[in-house]
């Protein structure tokens, strides 16, 4: 299998970051000194600003969110690795309203060591900051694993939420309360058919048998803990869904924003089949669609698999999330 177009694989990130910042200059600029994206845009009301980041890879996840509506600043590390804390410190403090940043951080080792040694750095400097924990990944929600649910899909959606609400004026502990509530009420779960392929040598992460899916398996080429028989796409996404729904026990009549995800390398004719047997599902069990989301949003490299991820929501929330937006990857 051929390996990546890169002028060599230690450079491709700092490579796409500035052909990133290329791209969308006047809506964003890389930090090369400090590494982080940052918006150059913004609301006036917010009187927090929000950061996230972790491994690239993941793409548009998180530099892709940067923008009017979502987040003040991304900090990207290597291929599927933490950002160290020097980025998160240094962005925090460029993008830090007069109430402080929030950190939208995915539960893993890396990422969790490093969004807190930046903040306890931050309360040295006086600047207020808090942390959400995005952690909806089923998969991993066993006692075997010590660090718990991994957290997916359910950040681009909590970024957004939350982007919203910042632009309305809330403090940090209110932005705080509200993304730890809507994580709460967030699951996912993701499928593959091929794994990724390793940017060094080009070669499949793990290999899959025919005619078989990895049930479970991570962003980051962690396998799933079963593999499953290629079964037809409406007993598939009925499988994924029952089990978001058994975990979310949603009350009958709930609302529901959807997020179909491709992680990689999927077609959108594929996503939108997903999308129809998802919304025939969740109407057969008396669950309200209210809003789908279908696209490659947080991606694992060139995987071909897809996510679904279910978020319970109110009225409220709703309203937030088709706010106005204006970043890389979303505008509306």
């Amino acid at each position: 299998m051929a390996s990546y177009f890169a002028r060599e694989s230690e450079s491709l990130v700092s490579d796409a970051l500035d052909g990133f910042a290329l791209a969308h200059r006047g809506l964003v600029e890389h930090n090369v000194e400090h590494g982080h994206v940052r918006a150059l845009r913004g609301s006036p009301e917010r009187r927090v600003a929000l950061l996230s980041g972790g491994g690239s890879g993941h793409e548009p996840l998180h530099i892709g969110f940067v923008g009017a509506g979502m987040l003040d600043a991304a900090c990207p590390g290597r291929v599927f690795a933490s950002p160290h804390n020097r980025q998160i410190f240094e962005a925090s403090r460029a993008v830090a309203r007069a109430d402080g940043v929030l950190h939208i951080v995915k539960n893993y080792t890396g990422d969790r060591i490093n969004f807190a040694i930046a903040a306890e750095r931050l309360a040295h400097q006086g600047i207020p900051c808090a942390r959400v924990l995005i952690d909806d990944d089923l998969a991993s929600d066993s006692e075997d694993i010590a660090v718990g649910r991994r957290g997916t899909g359910a950040t681009v959606l909590v970024e957004k939420i939350l982007g919203a609400a910042a632009d309305t004026g809330l403090g940090l502990a209110e932005l705080a309360d509200l993304g730890a509530s809507l994580t709460s009420r967030c699951r996912s779960i993701a499928a593959a058919s091929a794994a990724h392929t390793a940017p060094g040598n080009g070669l499949p992460a793990f290999e899959i048998p025919a005619n078989y899916l990895e049930f479970g398996v991570g962003i980051h080429g962690e396998r799933a803990d079963r593999s499953i028989v290629h079964e037809p796409l409406d007993a598939l996404v009925e499988r994924m869904t029952d089990t978001l729904l058994n975990a979310l026990e949603p009350p009958a009549g709930a609302s529901v924003i959807a997020l179909v995800n491709g992680l990689g390398s999927i077609t959108r004719l594929e996503m939108y089949a997903i999308t129809r047997e998802l919304g025939q599902l969740l109407d057969a069990r008396g669950v309200h669609l209210a809003r789908s989301l279908v696209g490659d949003y947080v991606t694992a490299l060139d995987m071909r698999g897809f996510s679904l991820t279910l978020l319970l929501v109110v009225e409220e929330e709703i309203a937030l999330f088709d706010a106005p937006v204006h970043t890389a990857a979303w505008r509306w």
